[in-house]
């Protein structure tokens, strides 16, 4: 069976808890329908609900529920048999998962794939009952909450499982689906929650032996050193205490008896006693942190008394010193070359995670890039533990355990003995083989920009030759700003295009696409009064977005993450859009006293005819949940498409690029039709109901105003029909005006020192 061979029409989903609910709420937002079984229909309805309810959302929109059914086991199993794929994600509990496969087994068709979402019970022990052939399409897809948002899938083929069904769920997870997808041994707790509940229980008991509090703890292990900002206790909190404690005895005394380490996952005693005191973490309303008052105050645990006080604010003189240090690497570096509480706390936890995570190859995986892989994107780590180890330096980290009198893994000691200096080599396209004792080419998932060869560059931007006739323009700025450099690159890219290449992309595979424009050089521009310069700044971004519009050659922008401001206004102008499924798309300007003037509300013009609603979208500053949400608002056309893998964003935008060069013909230039004074009046009469209402401030309404002016093409009879550059000169005048005044300047600058918007 090729990897395409098989068709997925319909899924099946057993357990319509949190996590059955949410995988099935995942196959909706990849168009597929799905039959959410449970005890009973009630109980499947509620799943359904509260994946809607749960924040983050588990659906893309609303509208993405009628593509789950609710049913029973008793009145609705026999339904499983129209379906494909049958997922379980029933309680962790082997005798709960065996109840259910002995009558699923009787439902499902025979050549349905069957998976278990199980995080640690071993397949061998839920399938032993299993015909020769339901094992053969038996395996486990472990998918990590919320799997919406956390990337990893982890695929777990059984002894028995045909390879061709596991080739084909780990090309259909990723194509389908959007998962980045590691291939996982029979192993207990697989690779991410091993490895990753070894990190949080190491972390826990460096905190409880040497007297770090929880609000340092969680400090010390978050976004500071590129881990998610739960840190550490935080984490525990959203896992459960009893689940993280059921798992981690599970190891220690079922699944893991010859782990060397194992007394590591241990439950500590004062998790114990939490336990016992029913202070789970969320799920019970309080653990580690707690909600306190009428004002929902954060709390937290001292971990001494057993009581709870107003969580602490913590500060660190190193961490202080190196927080806008971009470099990852850098930081870390910095921090473990110091002698003070964060040294001493980081050293203590990598030195353990690196030789664990070393000596688990290959019990749990193979490759080393597996282990990183399901670290990035299962628990969101910036960098996986042997990139991590890396980019401290190698020998230095494994010289320094030696003297703190740890024991290096074989295999890291063979590494040395052979005068191997990394783990990864020629920016990442090799990773070293433990087994093979040679570096070994590393596939990546998608095309990366820093592996394509540089056309020409600025320090804010490049363009790169993405092959087969195909060039990109990169952001590369701090959150891919919008500046002179960026413009520049895309009247370079422009120009080269229509000399050397086929068609044009715009995309980054930064952490967004773009927040917009430079705020700061606006607000200095202003405050120095430099109103030509500011008046030639947004014209040239204005006539770079119309000949991106207008250019020979097709253009395609590849949006995703936060595409704000003039970020989705270079998205509006080009021929076609391919976003990453989780694109944040909105024209915010107005956050901060100004109105878009990059040509936003010109195409915004063109595609939204009901002039309520595009007045509510902008002046609202709208963003978009999804990809699919920004279409609903407008951002997106019926013709743009959405690529659910990230990971695979910039190969779809480029095959869809020289997929319209064909047979592309630039857009005609038409006159845009606009609602003139009837039209500015009730959006006039909007704001104000707005202000009357408490909704909005005076200043908004002056804001509102320039915007309802702009939208309505002045104040003309009738329903005119204007040019594009009249209204461009509309978007250009009332964004100046605005610049010109002390409230816009006081919103602009409160916005980049708190990243908040003022009411003023």
């Amino acid at each position: 069976m090729g990897t395409q061979a098989k068709i997925i029409r319909r899924v099946g989903v057993l357990g319509a808890g949190t996590m059955g609910a949410r995988i099935a709420a995942h196959f909706a937002n990849a168009g597929i329908p799905s039959l959410l079984l449970d005890v009973d229909a009630k109980l499947a309805q509620k799943g359904i609900e509260n994946a809607l309810k749960q924040r983050p959302a588990g659906f893309f929109t609303d509208s993405g529920a009628s593509l789950v059914e609710a049913g029973g086991f008793d009145s609705d199993l026999a339904r499983l048999a129209d379906c494909d794929w049958v997922i379980e994600a029933v309680v962790e509990s082997l005798d709960v998962k065996r109840a259910v496969w002995s009558r699923v087994l009787a439902a499902a068709r025979a050549d349905a794939i069957l998976s278990t979402n199980t995080s640690g019970i071993p397949l061998h022990e839920i399938s032993a009952a299993f015909s020769a052939d339901s094992r053969r399409t038996f395996l486990g897809t472990h998918f990590f909450n919320p799997p919406r948002y956390l990337h990893l899938l982890e695929v777990i083929p059984g002894a028995d499982t045909d390879p061709a069904i596991v080739e084909f769920v780990s090309w259909f997870a990723a194509a389908r689906l959007g998962k980045g997808v590691v291939p996982c041994k029979d192993t207990p707790n697989f690779i991410a929650n091993r490895i990753g509940l070894f990190w949080g229980a190491t972390a826990i008991g460096i905190a409880l032996a040497d007297g770090y509090s929880v609000e340092e703890t969680d400090a010390i292990t978050g976004s500071l050193i590129g881990l998610p900002n739960s840190g550490t206790f935080r984490l525990l909190d959203i896992i459960g205490l009893d689940v993280a404690g059921f798992v981690g005895e599970n190891l220690y005394y079922h699944t893991a008896p010859d782990d060397p380490w194992r007394e590591r996952f241990l439950t500590p005693e004062i998790q114990k006693e939490m336990i016992a005191r029913k202070w789970l973490g969320e799920k019970s309303g309080q653990g580690f942190y707690k909600r306190a008052g009428a004002e929902k105050a954060i709390h937290a645990l001292d971990l001494k008394t057993f009581e709870y006080h107003p969580a602490a604010k913590v500060s660190f003189p190193s961490a202080d010193a190196v927080r806008n240090t971009d470099d990852l690497g850098e930081r870390l570096r910095t921090f473990l070359a110091g002698k003070d509480r964060v040294a001493a706390f980081l050293w203590k936890l990598y030195r353990d995670v690196f030789v664990y995570s070393a000596s688990r190859v290959p019990e749990i995986s193979d490759h080393i890039f597996e282990i990183d892989r399901a670290m990035r994107w299962g628990f969101a780590h910036k960098l996986g533990p042997f990139e991590l180890w890396d980019a401290l330096g190698f020998a230095e980290i494994a010289s320094r355990i030696e003297k703190d009198g740890g024991t290096l893994p074989e295999s890291v000691i063979a590494m040395r003995r052979a005068g191997v200096a990394s783990f990864y080599q020629r920016e990442g396209r090799e990773y070293f083989d433990f087994a093979a004792a040679v570096y070994q080419p590393l596939e990546s998932p998608g095309l990366i920009l820093a592996h394509c060869r540089t056309v020409k560059q600025n320090s804010g931007a490049s363009l790169i030759d993405l092959g087969d006739g195909a060039l990109c323009v990169e952001f590369h700025s701090k959150l891919n700003v919008l500046g002179l450099d960026q413009i520049q690159m895309i009247e370079a890219g422009l120009e080269e295009t229509a000399k050397n290449f086929d068609a044009m992309v715009v995309a980054n595979q930064g952490n967004d696409f773009s927040a917009g424009a430079n705020l700061l050089l606006i607000l200095l521009a202003a405050r120095e009064g430099e109103w030509h310069d500011i008046d030639r700044m947004v014209t040239r971004f204005q006539q770079a977005n119309l000949a991106m519009k207008y250019a020979e050659k097709p253009v395609v922008a590849a949006p995703f993450g936060r595409t704000l401001g003039g970020g989705c206004e270079i998205a509006l102008h080009a021929h076609r859009v391919q976003a990453g499924a989780e694109t944040y798309m909105g024209l915010v300007e107005v956050g901060v006293g100004l109105i878009p003037a990059g040509g936003g509300c010109k195409e915004m013009l063109t595609r939204v005819s009901e002039t309520r609603k595009l007045f509510e979208t902008i002046g609202g500053a709208k963003v978009s949940s999804c990809a699919e949400d920004a279409r609903t608002l407008g951002f997106l056309t019926a013709q743009d498409r959405v690529t659910m893998n990230p990971d695979r964003l910039i190969d779809d935008a480029k095959q869809f690029a020289l997929e319209l060069a064909r047979d592309y013909t630039p857009p005609p230039g038409l006159p845009i039709r606009v609602g003139g004074e009837s039209a500015y009046a009730l959006m006039k009469l909007g704001a104000w109901t707005y202000q009357q209402g408490g909704y909005i401030t005076e200043y908004d309404t002056v804001v509102a105003e320039k915007l309802a002016y702009v939208l309505s093409g002045g104040r003309l009879t009738g329903e005119p029909m204007v040019s594009e550059q009249y209204l461009l000169d509309l978007e250009r005048e009332a964004f100046l005006s605005l610049c010109g005044n002390p409230k816009t300047l006081a919103r602009m600058e409160h916005t980049l020192k708190t990243g908040k918007p003022l009411r003023n």
